[in-house]
């Protein structure tokens, strides 16, 4: 296919932006052909009445970047035609054709949340990952984070999202839902997740969040008391929850003290790999706040996100063993 004049002068720029860097990122450590095999099923093909449907590749990777970049999907049309370096990605040339419309996007993500696709697209992304040997499986983290929902009463029913409830932390009141994840402790991937509203205790899912082949289980002090439930009773694992940060404050200063000091440091450095894929959708992929209503499209974006997440973690690994297989 003959360049355009954009491409072209986009090709002969002397800066790579960070958009420019992350799409590479993204388009080498995404596992195309899975991710398609799992849509394909569902998606339409051509021969109906009507314009053809859009290639799935090429919604797909619209897709990506809505998620990625936190866009509607009518931002997600106009970043299209905005940046070059999303075109390039999607594969759209503006001079041969028509970016895909917001509807079309919309009509995707629908197609994805009413078959549940959201998370055979994680799971699959997950067991690319594992083929790379990046689940070691011996030990699991366990936490959770708040997703805001809008609080506002301005819509029809005058009322907020029903689905979603609010939860006390500290001094400060939230309204949302929360996600509850749990990583892998060697490589701090999202192995399982969960989705509920933000009223729901962090200790009642824990039992929900483990793959079954752990021998360790690692989680802050929201979990204390974890090993006395009743569905946990028979789990051969090793509890590690960390201590209140009022009772670790109040240490004695002798050699025991100094000893679980210590202990609860090593504690703590293993669970800082769960805030790693927390900082990925919060800050990177700017997902602070709940973009739909209900509890079913928010946990089915989670899926998506998360799954994303997993693979801008595990990048640096993904590029590392390719360039070994290619040498």
């Amino acid at each position: 296919m003959q360049s355009s004049f954009s491409d072209l002068e986009y090709a002969a720029k002397k800066k790579q932006t960070r958009r420019d860097r992350f799409l590479v990122e993204i388009e080498a450590a995404t596992p195309w052909t899975s991710l398609l095999n799992v849509i394909a099923p569902y998606y339409p093909v051509s021969g109906r009445r009507g314009h053809p449907p859009i290639g799935l590749e090429r919604i797909l990777r619209m897709y990506i970047v809505q998620q990625c970049f936190g866009f509607s999907d009518e931002g997600a049309e106009d970043a299209v035609y905005d940046s070059q370096a999303i075109r390039r990605f999607v594969g759209i040339d503006l001079n041969r054709e028509a970016a895909p419309d917001a509807t079309t996007l919309l009509k995707f993500r629908h197609l994805l949340e009413e078959h549940c696709l959201t998370e055979s697209i994680f799971n699959a992304i997950n067991a690319h990952l594992a083929e790379r040997g990046l689940f070691l499986r011996e030990g699991t983290i366990v936490d959770a984070t708040l997703i805001a929902a809008p609080p506002s009463t301005k819509n029809r029913e005058g009322k907020r999202d029903s689905e979603m409830h609010q939860t006390k932390k500290g001094k400060q009141w939230y309204f949302g839902m929360k996600v509850h994840i749990g990583v892998d402790a060697q490589s701090g991937l999202v192995h399982t997740l969960i989705a509920t509203a933000a009223n729901v205790h962090d200790v009642t899912q824990a039992r929900a969040l483990l793959h079954g082949d752990e021998t360790d289980v690692f989680g802050d002090a929201g979990y204390l008391g974890v090993e006395k439930r009743e569905e946990n009773l028979a789990l051969p694992v090793t509890w590690h929850i960390a201590m209140r940060p009022s009772k670790r404050k109040a240490l004695p200063k002798t050699a025991a003290g100094e000893l679980m000091e210590k202990l609860e440091h090593a504690k703590a450095s293993i669970r800082a790999k769960v805030e790693h894929p927390f900082h990925v959708v919060k800050n990177l992929f700017m997902h602070r706040k709940t973009r739909y209503k209900g509890m079913a499209k928010n946990n089915a974006q989670m899926f998506s996100l998360f799954g994303l997440a997993n693979l801008l973690l595990a990048r640096r690994w993904l590029c590392r063993s390719d360039s070994q297989i290619a040498s």
